[in-house]
């Protein structure tokens, strides 16, 4: 690790410690040349699944835009930011899961709105009325119903 300050190649590791519930370490170092200190922070870096578009077209799994879709899902919804960020953990977990190097964004979607059901009944269906293209009131009716059945 290069020093930040001087740029020196050498730096030694004082204190190493877990954070982030274990998925990250963090390591306070020290320039061998000129004395400061600073932190890095190391994590595992896990390969996503490429995301197969419904035109067929792929792209890079992006957490961004997971993170964006719940928040407008769960935009004026009593749900705290660490919940949703649960429910990203939980949903890029099961992506790791699958194995899989491609997965389509139709069980991405899946996934994304079992989540959202756990977490809000409201953004569910305000999720699911755009994902599954709902053209009248009717389709929300027979989602709302499902959700009460369950």
């Amino acid at each position: 690790m290069h020093c930040p300050f001087c740029n020196a190649k050498e730096t030694k590791v004082t204190d190493s410690r877990l954070v982030g519930e274990g998925s990250q370490v963090r390591r306070r170092r020290e320039c061998l040349e000129c004395a400061e200190r600073f932190t890095t922070y190391e994590a595992a870096e896990l390969v996503m699944p490429r995301i197969i578009k419904n035109d067929g077209y792929r792209e890079p799994f992006d957490d961004d835009k997971l993170l964006s879709g719940l928040q407008k899902a769960l935009e004026k919804r009593p749900v705290s930011i660490e919940k949703i960020e649960t429910a990203t953990h939980n949903i890029k977990q099961k992506l790791r899961a699958t194995g899989e190097r491609e997965i389509s964004s139709q069980c991405l979607g899946e996934m994304v709105m079992e989540e959202l059901k756990n977490l809000d009944q409201v953004a569910y269906v305000r999720f699911a009325s755009v994902y599954r293209r709902f053209q009248d009131v009717n389709a929300f009716r027979e989602e709302i119903n499902q959700l009460e059945t369950k």
